[in-house]
């Protein structure tokens, strides 16, 4: 019996171990941490900072929707979705996802290269396939741990890229800001359809007064008076304008009937000829929905001292996407602006958007009439405000006084967008962070190192003309890998500096700790010069160079010539050279 009531009380401290441990894994999903960790003082200020975030949320939703090429309303689908996800997964407690003016022409590009008709029902249905891939590639990427992906694509060249998406934005939005409709997929081709209803007198003032009212309201207020919603006040003043004049039979364009409700889960209806063009413009959209959500995570982290892992960011985000496009929803991003808001009114957790959810859903449930008076021009001024923000002007202007050669990398970049449409521009923007990353190793920063006096250690000569060499030593430094794309040119500089010395050079030693790797190209042309210094009696060692790179020569089966002079600092490099040679140098002791 003993025994008996010994075993059940093991079992039954087993068991309470068991779903002790349960429940702790249960508490590091956010949402659970969330319900867990919620206090209700947070209530007042979540509720204040929801009601300011959806303020900007209708509007938003609804304009980034149209410049999608989908009907308004889902717009507000996918909001409702994303931040409903995102608040059970995402890890951080700020960060807001939806709609977002950086996607939306590159979702728009994604639909035109599968549809052509402009069927709403097919546009949903290839947004919503869209949105899955997104959403699978993103997991993906978190599962195989490649978070810092996004941060390929330089600063210049993702800046030039935003600039050129802003462009892209204000001309697809003319037409409709003046009341009217034109074709083109392109700047080019869009310009031309406006010039084209421009000359056929097709301009409604009413609509284009509506929308320069809006974009004048949204940026002076959002300028002068940061927490008040300009943007909701431009929409309700534009919906009471349509109504008060009865602008709709005045040729206004509005967004008509809004279904009631909320759509239950499917899967979109798939056209199999859509996959494949679909497939590829969803690596765009994953490559920019990463780079937004990533840097706006960590920056959001790094303020309120919080550590996010970059895997679970993007894996919530790949959730997100995937029930987005089960809502009939499209591809959503990191809200800069939403986020911003909420935390400008309070906002303290991930309830936020779980309440802003909440609020959409009563209004389509129970207000969805109010918004059915919405003019176009309105929602066209809502991106035009959103592509004012976005175009950085001054950080353009700094790079050309800061590295002209970045700038030009920007400037390019902007209008590769503009010229060939955004999501050739996406491949045009990762060609340049490519070019300039091989450039920059290409031609990497070398120097002769000499020693300046009462001062440790050596440094360029030509920056310190006072700088003293060692007599028949080269003291070389090189700032790169050594591969394919500058092995010539490291040999080439060696032997430019050789032939321009005065003296006779017994010996050279590469300061090679900026060195990280020799590729099978840098081993033969290194071969080579050993070759040739070899025959006019010159010695070449190495200072500080890494385990993993003497490794590499090993491999390449160059240990044997190329260490035989290889010291641990160059300090060491040079002793060992006075040593050896009997030269009269005064030296700092390691």
């Amino acid at each position: 019996m003993a025994s008996e009531s010994r075993q059940r009380s093991f079992a039954g401290s087993t068991s309470a171990a068991a779903q002790g441990r349960n429940g702790r894994d249960l508490r590091r999903v956010p949402g659970v941490r969330l319900v867990h960790t919620y206090r209700r003082r947070q209530l007042i200020p979540d509720l204040w900072a929801a009601v300011a975030v959806t303020a900007l949320m209708v509007p938003h939703g609804m304009a980034y929707a149209e410049l999608a090429g989908v009907p308004a309303v889902t717009g507000l689908y996918t909001t409702v979705t994303a931040v409903l996800v995102y608040a059970a997964f995402g890890p951080s407690r700020n960060l807001l996802l939806g709609p977002d003016s950086s996607l939306a022409p590159l979702i728009a590009a994604g639909l035109a290269l599968v549809l052509a008709d402009g069927d709403p029902a097919a546009a949903v249905a290839a947004a919503g396939i869209l949105a899955l891939m997104t959403g699978g590639l993103c997991l993906l990427a978190g599962l195989l741990r490649l978070g810092y992906i996004a941060e390929l694509l330089s600063r210049p060249v993702q800046l030039g890229y935003l600039n050129g998406l802003a462009v892209v934005m204000v001309v697809s939005q003319l037409p409709k800001l003046f009341g009217f409709s034109a074709g083109g997929d392109t700047v080019p081709e869009i310009l031309d359809g406006f010039a084209s209803g421009i000359a056929d007198g097709r301009v409604n003032t009413w609509s284009l007064a509506i929308g320069l009212v809006s974009i004048v309201v949204i940026l002076v207020i959002g300028r002068r008076w940061r927490r008040f919603p300009g943007v909701l006040l431009a929409v309700v003043l534009a919906i009471v304008t349509v109504e008060a004049f009865d602008l709709v039979s005045k040729g206004v364009p509005v967004v008509g009937e809004i279904p009631r409700g909320f759509p239950s889960p499917s899967v979109p209806s798939m056209n199999v000829d859509w996959l494949w063009p679909l497939f590829l413009a969803s690596f765009g959209l994953t490559w920019v929905t990463l780079a937004d959500t990533t840097a706006l995570s960590r920056g959001m982290a790094a303020r309120d001292g919080e550590r996010i892992d970059p895997n679970t960011e993007i894996m919530a985000l790949g959730a997100s996407n995937a029930a987005v496009g089960l809502f009939q929803g499209f591809p959503v991003s990191a809200s800069t602006s939403r986020t911003a808001t909420s935390r400008a009114a309070g906002g303290t957790s991930q309830l936020v958007g779980v309440i802003s959810a909440v609020f959409l859903i009563a209004l389509l449930l129970l207000g969805a009439g109010a918004l059915e008076s919405m003019p176009g021009a309105v929602l066209a001024a809502v991106v035009v405000a959103a592509a004012v923000h976005l175009f950085d002007h001054r950080r353009v202007l700094w790079l050309v006084k800061a590295r002209r050669s970045e700038a030009v990398l920007c400037i390019a970049a902007s209008v590769g967008v503009v010229l060939v449409g955004v999501l050739n521009g996406i491949l045009i923007a990762v060609a340049f962070s490519l070019v300039n990353f091989v450039r920059t190793l290409w031609r990497p920063y070398d120097a002769v190192l000499g020693r300046i006096e009462k001062r440790r250690g050596y440094h360029d000569v030509d920056r310190h003309p006072n700088a003293r060499t060692v007599p028949g030593l080269v003291l070389f430094r090189f700032d790169a890998p050594l591969f394919f794309a500058n092995a010539d040119y490291f040999t080439r500089r060696i032997r430019e500096i050789v032939a321009t010395r005065d003296e006779h050079v017994k010996r050279i030693v590469v300061a090679a700790e900026p060195i990280t790797d020799i590729d099978t190209t840098g081993s033969e042309a290194l071969e080579q010069l050993l070759d040739e210094l070899d025959d006019a009696g010159i010695e070449l060692g190495f200072a500080e160079l890494k385990g993993p790179v003497r490794d590499r020569l090993a491999n390449y089966g160059l240990a044997d010539r190329a260490l035989r002079f290889d010291d641990p600092t160059v300090g060491k490099a040079v002793s060992r050279y006075v040593r050896d040679h009997g030269v009269k140098w005064k030296d700092w002791t390691d």
